[in-house]
């Protein structure tokens, strides 16, 4: 099994689509990483040899992924919050950043609906 960026790969699966499985590569940028290291985008990732894991691996060092990337997105979502501009203040209320809708949808970001009424109970029973 083929470990790079601390992602165990997919075993069965074709290479370009195996890369995906790290965060901050896309398949554009799988195609890249294979074009540069000189690997056959078609081969499956059990038929990899260790010579072109490390090729790979070295090629994905080149970018910014997992942990480093989820760092650096906290982080702006962190300045957002602190300068306290409309982005920011809709990161803290978690509702939806960019200009959709809020009255019907956006259940994602709101979370699941909320009890309106509570139950009244009757008193003497």
């Amino acid at each position: 099994m083929a470990r790079i960026a601390g992602v165990d790969l997919p075993r069965d699966k074709k290479v370009f689509v195996a890369l995906t499985y790290i965060y901050g590569i896309g398949f554009s940028t799988a195609k890249k990483i294979l074009e540069a290291a000189q690997v056959s985008p078609e081969k499956r990732t059990k038929d990899l040899t260790p010579e072109e894991v490390a090729k790979l691996r070295d090629e994905v060092s080149k970018f910014k992924v997992e942990g480093a990337l989820r760092a650096e997105v906290q982080r702006n979502i962190k300045r957002l919050i602190d300068i306290g501009c409309y982005r920011g203040l809709r990161h803290k209320a978690g509702l939806p950043v960019r200009g959709q809708r809020t009255r019907c949808n956006a259940r994602t970001r709101k979370g699941p609906r909320g009890n309106m009424f509570k139950k009244k109970k009757v008193a003497g029973k």
